[in-house]
């Protein structure tokens, strides 16, 4: 499908049978109260967060972090892997690393876990490799592997298996839209069945991947849905629709049932169903009081993410005339002998406006470099994330906020910059943005931290971002 043959979204959306009548969340959050089971959500990069409040995430994995996570007594905890930046190679030895700490961890404390996979809700990741990877080194048997990309707060749709992109009043199909286009991620397909099939190389069939379709779930319900989920065995894919949360709700309490009576599954899938299947539900974007910042003074802003949506709130950003806009030249930053000085170049211009208390957006010049393969275009993304990862160092303590844009430029600045070993996500200052309160050992643990997914809001997001924390001074 094209994007002239996009589908409009309250045309689909009406056609839709009604949703589920009943709210199941109270039912949810019992069944996993009983479970006494840890929600251990792996995030490919720092984004995951953005349907979630008063939840923890950790940066590190080791058995004394996952000891005492088990041992707490929530639900649910969020664990930054940033994978999604790493080649393959490396993104399979931390999931499997993490898979063994956390059966250790689990022995220890008595404590189940169920993994969360958290990727990319347009499709992109290491997908099979995370989830392979984490069934082989579980050592149990999965029965099945869910796909569930829905990310309602994004405007991403599943319905009949095909996953929509909403832009414009549309829906666009998944593999039409420039995420699909990714150096590294892309991919040809919209139906997640053929998606399936394209990444895992043929070795799984379209014919052989299983559907649970918006008609099962809003039609016949948790009893239509839990009878699909029983079929599964032996790692068998299926993948889900879903167009609201109460469809998610209809699943994750099909889930709780299936595994009552023994199943096991991992689950691939976007922000909203991690958030549904720890049993959190959707809470206001935060109030005056709860975004007040500790700090005074001005706001540092560093965009990274080249995606068109982050490109376009940028200039609507620069244009507001609200900030003070210092470009870094990417290919300054990719030269050993330019480097350095022009680093200093943005950190001094930098530095002058903080001083006087005035916002800034730092924002790498928006020429796409890519590499000759997925591997060196990871690489060159590693290098520029590694200068802004420098240039923030040398700012942070004269910002009263940061501000990151995109998944694997938030990631960076909280695990190299900001050294952030434990945060606790507050809640969201637009819907789909999270904000996040750093813990004591951070370098800077009263700054207020905002993670800007690169794919999510509208052309003003960024603009209304940066309005509303300047309201809050």
């Amino acid at each position: 499908m094209s994007n002239s043959e996009a589908l409009q979204c309250q045309q689909v959306f009406s056609e839709l049978p009604d949703e589920w009548q009943t709210d199941l969340l109270p039912e949810i959050r019992e069944k996993i109260a009983e479970s006494n089971t840890k929600i251990v959500v792996l995030d490919d990069d720092p984004t995951g967060t953005q349907t979630v409040h008063d939840v923890t995430v950790l940066t590190g994995w080791s058995v004394d972090d996952l000891l005492q996570e088990l041992a707490d007594d929530a639900p649910c905890v969020f664990i930054l892997t940033n994978t999604r930046s790493m080649v393959a190679d490396d993104a399979e030895q931390i999931n499997r690393q993490i898979a063994r700490n956390l059966k250790i961890a689990s022995e220890q404390t008595g404590r189940d876990f169920v993994i969360v996979s958290r990727g990319d809700s347009t499709l992109r990741g290491h997908m099979p490799l995370e989830t392979d990877t984490l069934a082989a080194e579980l050592e149990y048997d999965v029965d099945g592997i869910l796909l569930v990309p829905a990310f309602m707060a994004g405007g991403r749709y599943t319905i009949n298996s095909t996953h929509y992109v909403a832009e414009g009043g549309k829906l666009i199909p998944a593999a039409e839209t420039p995420f699909a286009q990714d150096a590294t991620f892309g991919y040809s397909q919209s139906n997640l069945c053929n998606w399936i099939a394209e990444k895992t190389n043929g070795q799984v069939q379209a014919s052989d991947v299983h559907r649970i379709t918006i008609d099962d779930i809003r039609r016949g319900g948790v009893n239509t849905v839990l009878s699909t989920l029983m079929t599964l065995q032996q790692s068998a894919y299926c993948a889900v629709d879903a167009v609201s949360e109460r469809d998610l709700e209809v699943l994750v309490l099909a889930i709780l049932q299936a595994e009552t009576q023994g199943k096991r599954f991992l689950y691939r899938t976007a922000a909203s169903f991690a958030a549904i299947r720890a049993g959190i539900g959707i809470k206001d974007v935060l109030s005056k009081a709860e975004l007040k910042t500790i700090r005074k003074g001005a706001g540092l802003v560093v965009v990274g993410s080249y995606v068109p949506k982050s490109s376009s709130q940028l200039s609507h950003l620069l244009d507001s005339g609200i900030v003070n806009g210092v470009e870094i030249d990417v290919k300054a930053l990719l030269l050993d002998d330019t480097r350095q000085a022009e680093m200093a170049r943005v950190i001094s211009t930098a530095q002058e406006y903080l001083s006087k208390h005035d916002d800034v957006v730092i924002y790498t010049s928006r020429e796409l470099i890519i590499g000759d393969d997925a591997n060196h275009s990871l690489m060159i993304g590693n290098q520029i994330s590694h200068s802004l990862v420098t240039v923030t160092q040398a700012l942070q303590s004269m910002a009263r906020y940061i501000i990151a844009k995109g998944g694997i430029t938030s990631s960076d600045l909280a695990t190299k910059a900001l050294q952030v070993k434990r945060a606790r996500v507050i809640g969201q200052i637009l819907v789909g943005i999270p904000v996040w309160q750093l813990g004591t050992e951070s370098t800077e643990p009263d700054l207020t931290y905002i993670v800007f997914p690169g794919t999510v809001g509208q052309i003003d997001s960024l603009t209304q971002a940066v309005l509303k924390l300047k309201e809050y001074r």
